[in-house]
């Protein structure tokens, strides 16, 4: 079978890979093959080390999911350079990253009519980018998660605004936090904390499992050489 390797960031966070394993592992699961998480700094293995591990397990192939929601510079740059080195260990299949699109739209609707307050104005809270055309694809999620939920919905990223713009909305209305987040991070402990002052602030959790079925379309597409657009 072709081993799963997930790709994540990373963070300093210290419960941030745990999810990113229980992620991987429950993808891994509804297809069958062995796993290994990885990551682009802060957390081990790398993916070098990820393509040891399961060479060391007999594998001979694996497909790798970035676990990234733009396009932008890791994609571009980081993701590649990590591609060509484990490359030399293990026979490596790139898939395509999770993205922006309607699947994180619905993921993200979906958990908001589940976790937020019926009056509750939305926001989708990204950690950011510079690149200016994958920050408008923050704005076609905000269209669409309104659209679904009926909610108001902005986007606030943790490095545009951030926890300050959070605080300066819950003190105007009732917000619900929608993190478009893998796993927890430093900077959403930041917003979290930010909304602790305003009792009627609620939060979903980071997207976690829940992104599950979404690993799963990327590790078969790739196999089908399918890319996601």
């Amino acid at each position: 079978m072709v081993a799963l390797i997930t790709l994540s960031h990373g963070s300093r966070h210290p419960r941030a890979r745990a999810g990113v394993r229980e992620l991987t592992e429950a993808a891994a699961q509804r297809i069958g093959v062995p796993w290994v998480d990885a990551h682009l700094e802060f957390d081990r293995p790398d993916l070098e080390g990820a393509a040891r591990e399961l060479a060391s397990r007999g594998a001979d192939r694996a497909v790798v999911v970035p676990l990234l929601f733009t396009h932008a510079f890791h994609a571009k740059n980081d993701v590649p350079a990590h591609m060509r080195a484990a490359g030399e260990i293990l026979q490596l299949t790139q898939a395509s990253s999770l993205g922006l699109g309607e699947e994180i739209v619905e993921l993200m609707a979906a958990q908001a009519l589940a976790d937020a307050p019926p009056h509750a104005h939305l926001v989708v809270y990204p950690v950011g980018t510079s690149d200016a055309s994958q920050a408008a694809r923050y704005e076609q999620v905000r269209v669409g998660v309104e659209k679904r939920t009926g909610h108001p919905t902005e986007v606030i990223a943790a490095t545009r605004g951030g926890a300050k713009a959070l605080a300066e909305r819950a003190g105007q209305t009732p917000i619900h936090l929608l993190p478009l987040f893998v796993s927890d991070g430093l900077l959403l402990d930041k917003a979290l904390a930010a909304l602790a002052p305003f009792p009627e602030a609620t939060a979903s959790a980071p997207l976690t499992t829940a992104l599950a079925d979404i690993v799963v379309n990327r590790y078969r597409a790739a196999l089908e050489g399918v890319p996601h657009v």
